[in-house]
Formats: structure tokens, C-alpha cells, sequence
């Protein structure tokens, strides 16, 4: 080897040395933007202390080193009940297609309506005592007859009243064998009970067309007309009770292409 070839190694090495002193330069240089914040620390430092000179701070008061005082808890709203369909929890009730009655079950079903009826009757009657005419002694010459004429419907009831025990007959038969309903037995006595001569006198009647409720009407219409002829005061309080009034109602008759008097056949479009 020639000592030309040796003569360039030193220059390799002196790379080497510098690289230690570059790096020596940027640590220097990464450390000296650290002061920088102490800089600005000390800068402000004399603008805190001028400031705390003119204005000094002032000493907490007793009032603001107490703890303020605990709010009241707000009342919790009540709790919201879930909204309840009415009726939710019942059980829906089939209804059965409707069956034609029997004969049995029709009577039955006409007695009980007669038997309300006849309550429906005995409570009348009973409001009416409460209004009726208080029971006094009346006197009937024993000879006197009268007689009325009383109709309701068809039925037309010709009345005899005289002296008597309180005896009530009806084509030969008592009261209670001519009208088994105490309905039409009570309409019948109507007008003896209000005017207070049920007892004093004995009627007799004949009665003849419509059906048991037009003829117990008719006895009740002419009872309540022989009654004003023996009695002309009692009118005023017979009329205000509709006794002596004849009543027109009737059965209303059927109309050609009807089923009944008003009731009309279902339509049907098609």
C-alpha cells in the first residue's frame, strides 16, 4: 500500500468529530426555548403586582365563608296512574239469536204481565186514597134508583145503583167471578172508593161487546154518571180524575198493503 492511500483516513474521521458538536448545538438550542415561559411569567409578574397595589383584595366577610343554606327538596310529582279503559276487565255477554216462545211460556209471560199490571194498579190506587174523598156518612133513599150508561171501546155497561150493603154484580155474577183480574176489579170500584160510597150502595150492571179490559172501562164510566145524578157535587172531582170522560180510544185499523195499522213491510232493494 502507498502513502498516498493512507492520507485520506484522517479526513474520514474529522465527519465523525463534528457530529458530536452538532448535536452538543441542538441540545444547546432545544433548551433555550424552555426560558422563554419564565420570561413571560416575570413580564406579567409586574402588571399582578401593580394591579394588587391599586386595588387591595378584600377580607371574606362572615356571610360569604358560610355555607349556604340547603334548598327544600321539591315535592315529587305524584305518580301517574296508567289510564283505564271502563269495562276492560268485563267479559262481553254473547246474545243467542232469539227463539220463538212456546204457548206455556207465552202465558207465563202474560201472567206476569198482568201481575204487574195489577201492582202497577194497587200503587195507583193507593196514591189516589191518599187524594180520595174522605169516607163520610152518605144517605140513600132507600127507594132511589139510578141509572147510567157507560161505554169504553165496543163495550157499553148499563148501571144500576141503589141503597144497599156494598154488593157489586156483573151480568148476574159477582165482581170478582165477572173480572178475575184485580186490575179490572180495582177499575171497576174506581169511582165508588174515590167518592166514598163504596158500601153505602149495591150495584148492578149489564154489560155486553168488547173484550174484559173495554167492559171493565164502560162499568167504571157509568158507575162514576149515576154517582154525579145522586151526588151533583161529586162532578168536579169525577171530571178532574178522567172518570167521567168517554174515552174514544179504539184499535186503530189495518191499512191495505200493511202489515198492521202503521207497520210496513221491510224494504228490500234488490
Amino acid at each position: 500500500m502507498s502513502p498516498d492511500d493512507a492520507a485520506p483516513e484522517p479526513a474520514s474521521e474529522e465527519p465523525e468529530e463534528a457530529a458530536p458538536a452538532e448535536t452538543d448545538a441542538d441540545e444547546t438550542g432545544g433548551s433555550e426555548p424552555v426560558a422563554e415561559p419564565a420570561t413571560a411569567a416575570e413580564s406579567d409578574a409586574p402588571d399582578a403586582d401593580e394591579t394588587g397595589g391599586s386595588e387591595p383584595s378584600a377580607a371574606p366577610t362572615p356571610e360569604a365563608s358560610e355555607e349556604p343554606a340547603e334548598a327544600p327538596k321539591a315535592a315529587s310529582p305524584p305518580e301517574r296512574k296508567q289510564d283505564v279503559v271502563p269495562g276492560a276487565d268485563l267479559e262481553p255477554i254473547a246474545i243467542g239469536e232469539e227463539r220463538e216462545l212456546s204457548a206455556e211460556e207465552r202465558a207465563r209471560a202474560e201472567a206476569d204481565e198482568e201481575e204487574r199490571a195489577a201492582r202497577e194498579a194497587r200503587a195507583a190506587a193507593a196514591e189516589e186514597d191518599d187524594e180520595a174523598v174522605t169516607p163520610r156518612a152518605v144517605s140513600v133513599p132507600a127507594d132511589a134508583q139510578i141509572q147510567a150508561t157507560g161505554k169504553r171501546k165496543s163495550a157499553v155497561a148499563r148501571v144500576i145503583v141503589r141503597a144497599g150493603d156494598g154488593g157489586f154484580h156483573v151480568n148476574d155474577r159477582t165482581l170478582e167471578e165477572y173480572f178475575p183480574s184485580t186490575l179490572h176489579q180495582a177499575q171497576a170500584r174506581q169511582a165508588l172508593v174515590t167518592s166514598g160510597y163504596e158500601g153505602n150502595v149495591d150495584v148492578r150492571v149489564r154489560v155486553h161487546g168488547g173484550g174484559i179490559s173495554g167492559q171493565a172501562g164502560a162499568v167504571r164510566h157509568g158507575v162514576a154518571r149515576a154517582l154525579t145524578t145522586l151526588e151533583p157535587e161529586l162532578r168536579g172531582d169525577l171530571k178532574r180524575r178522567g172518570m167521567l170522560t168517554r174515552d174514544d180510544r179504539r184499535k186503530e185499523r189495518k191499512k191495505a198493503g200493511l202489515k198492521k195499522a202503521r207497520k210496513r213491510p221491510q224494504f228490500s232493494k234488490r
